[in-house]
C-alpha cells in the first residue's frame, strides 16, 4: 500500500512539473525551429531533431539519465514529422514528447 501512495505522489509531482515545463518546451522548440529552418543549408528534419535535443535537455535532471535518452529517441522517431516550415507545431510536438515521457516512464 505504501508503494501505491509513493507512486501516486511521484505522479502528482511529475504532473505539476510537466505542466509548467510543457509551455517552456513549446516556446523553446518553436523559437529553435524557426531560427534553424531559416538557416541556409539546414533541413527541416535535422532542425526538428536538433530542437528536440536542445529543448528536452533543460528539463532532464542529468544527461546520464536513461529517461532522457529514451525520451529523445522516442521523440526523434515519432515527433519530428509534426513540424513544417510554415507551422512549427509546437503544441503537437509537446504533446508527442509528453507521450514519450509517459512511455519511457512505464518502461523504466
Amino acid at each position: 500500500m505504501d508503494k501505491v501512495k509513493s507512486v501516486f505522489v511521484v505522479c502528482l509531482v511529475l504532473g505539476l512539473f510537466l505542466g509548467q515545463s510543457r509551455a517552456k518546451f513549446q516556446d523553446c522548440y518553436k523559437n529553435c525551429l524557426i531560427v534553424c529552418a531559416i538557416t541556409p543549408g539546414k533541413s527541416l528534419p535535422l532542425c526538428a531533431l536538433k530542437c528536440l535535443k536542445d529543448c528536452i535537455i533543460p528539463f532532464s535532471d542529468s544527461l546520464r539519465d536513461p529517461q532522457y535518452f529514451c525520451q529523445l529517441g522516442c521523440a526523434s522517431y515519432l515527433c519530428t514529422n509534426l513540424s513544417s516550415k510554415d507551422d512549427p507545431g509546437e503544441k503537437r510536438v509537446a504533446g508527442c514528447v509528453d507521450s514519450c515521457s509517459e512511455r519511457c516512464a512505464t518502461h523504466a
